[in-house]
């Protein structure tokens, strides 16, 4: 069993930077894949970013890649997102996620965060 925490989401505006962080219970942290989703009001999550257990291995979405950066802590249990280069359109309540595989799609993932809502205003 693992529990998710996200945080560090807020209010930014266009071309502005964000990092959120999501902290993970359970020793079993470094054996997981980590993905980063995000879903907006009337739209379906979609996926953002992943990272393999050891780091390694990550994966952008094409809407995100070279402005976001996707890394994590295995000491401290802990995934990053990078968001710089902000856009409106990157508005959404942002996941973290841990599963078994380097997936992008939902069904990849076993445990899911509550979300950090993220607000880029033009």
């Amino acid at each position: 069993q693992v529990q998710l925490v996200e945080s560090g989401g807020g209010l930014v505006q266009a071309g502005g930077s964000l990092r959120l962080s999501c902290a993970a219970s359970g020793r079993t942290f470094s054996s997981y894949a980590m993905g980063w989703f995000r879903q907006a009001p009337g739209k379906e999550r979609e996926f953002v970013a992943t990272i393999g257990w050891s780091g390694g291995s990550t994966v952008y979405a094409a809407s995100v890649k070279g402005r976001f950066s996707i890394s994590r802590d295995n000491a401290k249990n802990t995934v990053y997102l990078q968001m710089n280069s902000l856009k409106p359109e990157d508005t959404a309540v942002y996941y973290c996620a841990a599963g078994h595989s380097l997936g992008t799609r939902v069904a990849n993932y076993d445990y899911w965060g509550q979300g950090t809502q993220v607000t880029v205003s033009s």
